[in-house]
């Protein structure tokens, strides 16, 4: 249509924006620093002299090599590099220190098994691998456009900038590569993601309780309130009329201590418990003991030797019925909830069912049930949640072969 500018390519429009980002440059500057690391060894070993280039190909073996070494022995490695590719390669990143891996998809920990190792020593290898050309294209393709503008001069003066353009898009191609390799490689390993889904998932039934404590709280103050008040308006009495004041005075008082109480725990980051023994399905019934306190009419059907399911099994099962319950109680309240779990065969099978809520959710929302099917999936099983005749369904089921009893 007239008047209108037409829309630039994706990849045209980044290159454009390129020069006025910050990660333009943190990006460069961190493969600079593999880069310039690299030229350090070759130096003092095997030593750079003239010569054709597959000599300095083989020179930069050594580099190589060593970074891949020092990533697979150096566990503390792969958390110094999670750091510095939050820092340099993500922009916007604001809690580069942090465990957490969910903003970025790169995990700032030290490697806990050999394959956190192997991609880690691949990570490094790569990153000595992409700097070292880039830093020295970096200053190699200043010189001609220097060359041009100001000793040639003339009409090559128009020459000039293909060269800082060219570096600009090696810089944006291979930042962009860059920052791939490290969600790829830097990545949470399976066990990392379990824990930091432990951890949401008892934040949640956490601030469960707390919200239902305050509710209880706040609106027995308020009934109690309401009451003393209308008592006292309607006995006319001035010494009833005292008594009713002081007792609501006592009774706004202790739901202020409660809310300030609830409040402060809502706003405290949470220390890490004290280490002990992961619950397993054998303990569910402190789940249902406490949705039932909850107010949700819990009913619960178990089958097959839980206590026998593999150790890891249990305890991400019992997680998953942990997230459900949590999941009904926000959700639809204290409502009749059926829990079946069994260990059938070669699977265990958990199912939950709760009449649906008011508006009905649709089907396959929620970070809860996003929470449970990753559990699912990290597992090797399913999970399956919507409504069905006039219920809300979930049904896990998690294979038992390859883990070990008990």
């Amino acid at each position: 249509m007239a008047g209108m500018s037409p829309r630039l390519p994706a990849p045209l429009r980044a290159l454009v924006q390129a020069p006025a980002r910050t990660v333009t440059y943190t990006r460069w500057l961190h493969l600079a620093l593999g880069g310039l690391a690299a030229m350090v060894v070759m130096m003092v070993f095997p030593g750079l002299e003239e010569g054709p280039a597959w000599q300095w190909l083989r020179a930069l073996a050594v580099p190589v090599g060593l970074a891949a070494v020092f990533g697979l022995g150096v566990p503390a490695l792969r958390q110094a590099e999670g750091i510095q590719a939050r820092l340099m390669l993500v922009p916007g990143q604001r809690e580069p220190l942090s465990p957490d891996a969910a903003e970025t998809g790169i995990a700032a920990t030290p490697s806990a098994s050999w394959p956190d190792r192997w991609r880690t020593g691949l990570w490094l290898a790569l990153r000595v691998a992409l700097g070292m050309p880039l830093t020295v294209l970096s200053v190699w393709l200043l010189i001609p456009a220097w060359h041009l503008a100001f000793v040639l001069g003339g009409w090559y003066v128009l020459l000039a900038p293909l060269p800082p353009l060219l570096l600009l898009v090696l810089v944006v191609s291979s930042g962009a590569l860059t920052a791939a390799l490290a969600r790829r490689l830097l990545a949470p390993s399976a066990a990392e993601r379990l824990a930091a889904l432990e951890q949401r998932t008892e934040r949640l039934l956490e601030h469960n309780r707390l919200a239902r404590e305050l509710h209880d709280s706040i609106g027995h103050a308020l009934t109690a309130t309401v009451v003393q008040a209308g008592a006292a308006r309607a006995a006319g009495s001035a010494r009833f009329t005292e008594r009713a004041l002081a007792a609501i005075e006592e009774t706004s008082r202790r739901a202020l201590e409660d809310l300030e109480r609830v409040l402060r725990l809502l706003r405290e980051d949470g220390e890490a418990r004290a280490a002990g023994k992961p619950p397993k399905l054998e303990d569910a019934s402190r789940l249902l003991e406490s949705a039932r306190a909850s107010g949700a009419l819990v009913t619960a059907e178990t089958g097959g030797g839980l206590d026998t399911v593999p150790a890891v099994i249990s305890r991400e099962g019992y997680r998953i019925l942990q997230e459900a319950l949590t999941n009904v109680l926000r959700h639809a309240g204290p409502v009749p909830v059926a829990v079946r779990v069994a260990a059938a065969g070669k699977e265990l099978r958990l199912a939950v069912r709760n009449p649906l809520p008011e508006p009905s959710p649709p089907p396959g929302t929620g970070s809860g049930l996003h929470g449970i099917r990753e559990r699912a999936a990290l597992l090797g099983g399913t999970a399956e949640a919507g409504p069905a005749g006039g219920e809300w369904r979930l049904e896990v089921r998690l294979p038992l072969d390859g883990y070990a009893r008990g």
